[in-house]
């Protein structure tokens, strides 16, 4: 993807428009009421700053990278389904392996990736993250070994790697995306709403397809559990097609201006600052993140789970199914939790949401044994808490750990609290069949279904808290912080080198008229 076009802000006066060369343009604006600012800075022959088109390729491509994620991480819930028929004889602990060998590459992946995409830029950490990606969903899809176990273990390793390029898709695609949409005034304004459909709805697709593309295979196959052994290899390797098919236009990607101008490629800067000044969003992001994905992951993954428990289905698919209808209720809470984002502030939308998410949870909780005889309105309530999830955190958090940091260490520090956040999906995933197994089938599932609605609505309420009164409001003007961190480490007594002089955008590409 290329950031060439016509400029984002108008020029201060004909002198400046004078001043532009083929070989130079330097953009001079003044800051005015509608915020069309985005500062001094020279950029390399022929390019401007981003045009509209290249805002919205940035997008679209961070989504489907986001989305490729969700959908990887979340198809092993219900491949799990189809191992257990497969190979019956098959380990809890080696179920539990599988759940978390993603997870915890993810976690490698945020940490490495957000140092990468701060020193090497984003685009080297958007083409390295793609690689890694593709080659361990290949690996994984070819899995096999001299038994059953081997084949199991180089599943596990091979998830392991794919889940370190989806790990590094975070801090790269969320450092990326908000910095494209910082270009022009109009987008900023939307960007809550927009980073929702990046970080939240596009994930949540992910989710859906996971459960989708088995059920659709197994229903190809006729049910046929001969056939199997197919469905489960062809789901695993139709998660190749989505970062394949954005790897050309992300490696002609180009560099934002606020990386252009605030970058410290040069040196590192040294984190006792950064956890002085920042320690605040550090630590209420990453615990905020930490208690939503202990609540989503789980309670998306083992959904079809929670179902069988209930005799929902007399089959695998109909399990399945009623899996995939439940993780459709992920979606509406984007759409609501982008738009109160830009309306009532990133803070109030995540607490807003967590609060509603707690006493939903508690009342399903409490009245569960009335509840769950009525199948469908099981179903409503369960997929409900689910959607309020989304409204809160899972709308804002990607962006508001974004915004809350400069460019310099915005990769870094949005691939610590990611990272957090995922140790959270890891621990709640591993508790959570352990939960609902210690009850066995006691009152037909009653007790363990119980459990892990009163233990979630517990960890939302505090969610609601993490975020009122931890994390702190926030500008969406990026360059505003960018200027602050600067004046910050001057007073301190540092010296950096700003901004990326070197990286050259790609030649000979055409967006909105303007050749490079």
């Amino acid at each position: 993807m290329e950031s060439i076009a016509v400029i984002a802000s108008e020029p201060a006066g004909k002198d400046a428009l004078a001043s532009i060369t083929k070989a130079e343009a330097v953009a001079e604006m003044a800051p005015t009421s509608n915020e069309k600012d985005i500062g001094e800075i020279t950029i390399s022959e022929g390019k401007t700053a981003y045009s509209k088109l290249s805002v919205t390729l940035m997008v679209v491509f961070s989504g489907l990278a986001i989305g490729s994620d969700g959908f990887n991480a979340s198809i092993i819930g219900n491949l799990s389904l189809i191992f257990g028929i497969l190979y019956p004889d098959l380990s809890t602990t080696m179920y539990s392996r599988l759940s978390n060998a993603f997870i915890i590459g993810m976690i490698v992946g945020m940490l490495g990736f957000g140092y990468i995409s701060d020193r090497l830029g984003r685009k080297s950490g958007a083409v390295l993250t793609t690689l890694i990606l593709v080659v361990g969903i290949a690996l994984s899809a070819a899995s096999s070994g001299k038994d059953e176990l081997g084949m199991f273990w180089m599943l596990v390793i091979s998830r392991g790697i794919a889940g370190v390029g989806a790990g590094g898709e975070y801090p790269v695609s969320g450092a990326g995306a908000a910095e494209a949409t910082d270009e022009d005034s109009g987008v900023r304004k939307n960007r809550g709403f927009i980073f929702a459909l990046i970080g939240d709805l596009s994930a949540t697709f992910g989710f859906v397809f996971g459960g989708l593309v088995p059920l659709l295979l197994i229903l190809c196959s006729h049910e046929n559990e001969n056939h199997y052994n197919v469905v489960w290899r062809l789901s695993l390797a139709l998660g190749l097609i989505p970062p394949i098919s954005i790897f050309w236009f992300r490696y002609k990607m180009a560099v934002s201006t606020a990386y252009r101008k605030s970058a410290a490629k040069k040196q590192r800067i040294p984190y006792w600052p950064i956890f002085r000044r920042y320690w605040r969003p550090l630590l209420g992001c990453s615990l905020g993140w930490f208690l939503y994905n202990y609540i989503s992951y789980p309670f998306g993954l083992f959904a079809s789970t929670i179902l069988t428990r209930l005799n929902v289905g007399s089959s695998l698919t109909k399990n399945m199914g009623w899996g995939t209808v439940i993780n459709c209720f992920y979606i509406p809470g984007a759409f609501i939790g982008g738009l109160l984002s830009d309306r009532i502030g990133r803070r109030r939308t995540m607490a807003l949401g967590f609060f509603l998410q707690a006493i939903l949870g508690f009342i399903l909780g409490g009245a569960l044994g009335s509840i769950q005889s009525i199948l469908p309105l099981f179903i409503i309530f369960y997929g409900i808490f689910l959607t309020l999830g989304e409204v809160g955190p899972g709308a804002t958090i990607v962006l508001t750990s974004s915004e809350s940091f400069p460019t310099s260490i915005r990769g870094q520090c949005l691939g610590l609290i990611a990272a957090f956040g995922k140790a959270g999906a890891a621990i709640g995933t591993a508790v959570f069949a352990p939960i609902l197994a210690s009850f066995g089938d006691v009152d037909g599932g009653y007790k363990g279904n119980q459990a892990v609605f009163l233990i979630g609505s517990g960890f939302a309420a505090a969610g609601a808290m993490t975020s009122w009164f931890i994390i702190p409001d926030i500008s969406n003007r990026l360059e505003s912080e960018d200027e602050a961190w600067k004046e910050y480490l001057r007073e301190k007594g540092y010296e950096i080198q700003w901004g990326d002089v070197e990286s050259e955008d790609p030649e000979g590409l055409r967006l909105d008229g303007v050749k490079s």
